[in-house]
């Protein structure tokens, strides 16, 4: 009753217990290495149609007090850029490049990467750094805080993302990863380069990025079929 994504752990386990036993010359050979293991089938990454993000973003969703700005900030940096909840805890407000359009964001293994940003998201950031020094005061390096003035935590952003998403969607998952693959599946809609979207996610492989052309060929097969 296993799943298969289960049973190749379980066989990976026993192949590589065999592999370290011949090492130490305990056994002469690997007799789980010819065990078949099943094919697991690929998950479609769940994302937001294009139509409903910006309907949230444009159509008076939010507040204008501190926690709305900020809110949409979060929103608005997730979906326009596509980076990871982590990326976005370790934000300053000196990885903008505000000239440019460029927001620099530290990425696993402590790699950094160079992300161009939509150009609406200059008024927005100018907007929540104003009343958040104002209101709250600017007494840590992190650029997103509370209304406490400490820095923004994992379910924190979880609950901003939830609440808002549960207005214009009906997927069951709203989590920030969700509007990171919104956004790599928006840009490769809309004619994107599958290198170029690889490095924007800052993804080591292209295999890890590919996942998303499957959502993509299946909207083009919705609407041949159409």
């Amino acid at each position: 009753q296993y799943t298969p994504r289960s049973v190749n752990r379980k066989i990976s386990t026993v192949k590589a217990f065999f592999r370290f036993l011949m090492k130490n010359e305990v056994v002469e050979n690997n007799p789980a290495i010819n065990i078949p293991v099943p094919k697991i089938r690929k998950r479609l990454p769940n994302f937001v149609e294009e139509n409903n993000l910006h309907h949230l973003l444009d159509d008076g969703f939010f507040t204008d007090d501190f926690s709305g700005i900020r809110d949409k900030l979060i929103i608005t940096l997730l979906y326009g850029t596509g980076i990871r909840l982590a990326e976005l805890l370790q934000l300053k407000e000196r990885d903008f490049d505000t000239s440019g359009y460029l927001i620099k964001v530290l990425g696993k293994r402590q790699k950094e990467r160079i992300i161009p940003y939509p150009r609406s998201i200059n008024q927005l950031l100018q907007q929540y750094i104003e009343i958040r020094n104002r209101e709250i005061g600017n007494c840590h390096e992190a650029l997103l805080v509370t209304v406490k003035g400490e820095p923004v935590y994992e379910k924190l952003i979880y609950r901003v993302v939830n609440k808002y998403l549960e207005k214009v969607t009906s997927l069951e998952k709203k989590s920030p990863h969700v509007l990171r693959h919104s956004y790599a599946t928006h840009l490769l809609n809309r004619g994107a380069d599958l290198n170029a979207v690889k490095e924007l996610l800052g993804h080591s492989n292209l295999s890890a990025t590919q996942i998303y052309t499957h959502t993509t060929f299946e909207k083009l097969h919705n609407i041949y079929k159409q």
